[in-house]
């Protein structure tokens, strides 16, 4: 699979996700639901957590 596939596919459920979801949602629960969807289509990703750096 080329990356523009892999792309095209990310972005589609991405797509789909933020539909069923609608406006307003928390950044951090649409990530989780699209983290759950690119699972179930069988497509392996890893979370990576970025803490910001508090002054």
């Amino acid at each position: 699979m080329t990356e523009n596939e892999i792309s095209k596919i990310v972005i589609g459920l991405a797509i789909d996700v933020l539909k069923a979801l609608g406006p307003g949602l928390l950044e951090n629960a649409t990530k989780e639901c699209l983290f759950y969807k690119i699972n179930q289509f069988g497509l392996y990703i890893e979370k990576r957590e970025l803490h910001a750096n508090k002054i």
